[in-house]
């Protein structure tokens, strides 16, 4: 409609400057296209503020309701291992189911905080109506969560938490109760006494802290007999977490047993065992999935891991962050469950769908 009154405008404009010699023409026209000027005027501020009303402000971040598509950037922690494509797919599906546009992107390697940072800055720069982060370094993301705070953008966490009050939710699995099921389960096998070691992926994200800790803390607190002799940080780097292995196997030659707490330090840890000729002389106990992972699992090389649902994790950080935007309460946090799985159940119809190669 208004695009035809403009056009309709442009033709008496012509009109007018084409008959400018003729006096009595031109007030009559002049008269005319000034009621017509008014009237699109009128009609296009009409408009506009109904638009303004239907689709989110920039400047106030208020929640979209129109038919402007939904856009929410996901920053993850990497892509080296198969449990970040998982974790994609599952946003993938949440996105389809829901119609809205995702991305989904991290760094090449878990160590790579300022990567991560410079990614989380570009997500914000394009005012998105969420973001979904798992965080490398809380302390680090901070000052852009605060940014984000102050442009009313829900902030999700998932897979790690981030140590702030400013995100929403994080989905999430309970790391320290995992971790301590894993520690139960090393302790049962190498008869509750013994020395054990533990490789972890980092000490500044959530998920490295409440893996390390869980694991920890349930052998200080259930089983006396039992000594950790060391906790090393591979940053998820399966090269770097053999090297620690197997340092940690030679300086401790009567260790029983070993936690891995993501599936680059478990991998590190089966490589190391391999290399040094001790499978089936140290009990391995893992965290996550992954060819590797399984085939030794199968083999009887390692005990067992804990498995999480990095589809159900993609999927539910992707559904919070639609709920934050409308508005809608939400938990401080979304668990989305662990299991223990070897040998006995690796192929089992409640198992086998969790886990990634």
């Amino acid at each position: 409609m208004i695009q035809g009154l403009l056009r309709y405008l442009l033709f008496l404009i012509k009109s007018y400057i084409q008959n400018l010699n003729r006096r009595r023409y031109r007030m009559i026209k002049f008269k005319k296209l000034l009621a017509i000027i008014m009237a699109v005027m009128l009609l296009v501020l009409s408009f506009s503020a109904c638009g303004r009303n239907a689709t989110q402000d920039e400047d106030n971040g208020t929640a979209k309701t129109g038919d402007e598509e939904i856009y929410i950037p996901i920053i993850s922690k990497g892509f080296q291992h198969q449990f970040w494509q998982a974790v994609k797919s599952g946003a993938e599906k949440a996105a389809k189911d829901y119609n809205v546009k995702i991305t989904f992107e991290g760094p090449e390697t878990e160590t790579m905080v300022d990567k991560q940072i410079d990614m989380l800055q570009t997500a914000l720069d394009k005012n998105p109506d969420a973001i979904c982060l798992a965080a490398l370094d809380s302390k680090a993301c901070a000052p852009l969560l605060e940014k984000a705070k102050e442009k009313n953008i829900p902030v999700v966490g998932f897979d790690s938490g981030v140590d702030s009050d400013i995100p929403v939710t994080t989905a999430a699995t309970d790391n320290k109760a995992a971790a301590a099921l894993a520690a139960d389960k090393l302790a049962e096998a190498i008869g509750k006494e013994g020395e054990v070691g533990v490789i972890v992926h980092d000490q500044t994200s959530q998920t490295g802290v409440d893996r390390r800790d869980g694991f920890v803390n349930r052998i200080k607190e259930q089983y006396p007999n039992i000594k950790i002799v060391d906790i090393q940080y591979g940053d998820g780097d399966q090269l770097k977490s053999t090297d620690l292995a197997k340092a940690m196997i030679q300086a401790h030659p009567n260790i029983k047993g070993f936690f891995g707490a993501n599936e680059g330090s478990i991998i590190g840890v089966l490589n190391a065992v391999k290399e040094l000729n001790m499978e089936g002389k140290i009990t391995v106990v893992g965290y996550d999935s992954g060819k590797q992972q399984i085939e030794a699992i199968k083999a009887g090389t390692e005990l067992g891991a804990v498995t999480q649902d990095p589809i159900g994790i993609g999927y539910k950080a992707v559904e919070a962050a639609i709920k934050a935007i409308k508005g809608e309460s939400l938990p401080k946090t979304i668990d989305t469950g662990y299991h223990w799985y070897d040998k006995s159940n690796i192929d089992s119809d409640d198992i086998k769908p969790l886990l990634y190669e």
